[in-house]
């Protein structure tokens, strides 16, 4: 069974670890990494979250993760091959659905790229869809407290809307 779904609020905290863990990502990977963001519910201030810290990393080419596999083990991460998702390539820090980090490789400045930052920044400037956002995120975990996967595809229309909006109001990440 999953672990409960509980959406914490905001702590600095996060940002603060962000910040460390980007330290440590940068002693691991080489010049081949273009960008570390803080991404997720995580990064932005204000609004409550599942305490996972996500961590964006742009890379140019998405064959060069396999040099990583290694070294990213050496300090806690597992890579996840999640075949439905060939956009990016993903690694978890703790258990199977309870991890406390998630590393999510994409090419840098592609869509999927792209579009995490632009969610990230509009959420960050649009104070009323920040609550809004929080309140579908309280909402589904209360509707799904043990289903991780439905609490997550619960967000999907809401987070494509958020993107054709600040597409349309020519919001740039």
């Amino acid at each position: 069974m999953d672990k409960k779904i509980i959406i914490e609020d905001y702590t600095i905290n996060w940002s603060k670890q962000f910040e460390d863990e980007k330290v440590r990502l940068h002693e691991i990977l080489d010049h081949n990494v273009k960008s570390i963001e803080h991404i997720g519910s995580t990064s932005v201030i204000g609004l409550g979250a599942k305490p996972i810290l996500d961590i964006a990393i742009g890379v140019y080419d998405l064959e060069i993760i396999k040099t990583y596999v290694v070294p990213l083990q050496q300090v806690g991460y597992e890579f996840v091959n999640h075949t439905d998702f060939p956009e990016r390539r993903f690694f978890r820090k703790g258990q199977w659905r309870a991890g406390t980090h998630h590393l999510h490789f994409y090419q840098f400045e592609g869509e999927h790229w792209n579009n995490q930052i632009l969610f990230r920044n509009y959420l960050r400037n649009n104070h009323d869809v920040l609550k809004q956002y929080h309140q579908l995120k309280l909402d589904l975990a209360a509707q799904y407290p043990f289903d991780r996967v439905s609490y997550t595809k619960g967000k999907t229309d809401f987070v494509q809307g958020v993107l054709r909006e600040a597409k349309a109001k020519g919001f740039f990440c």
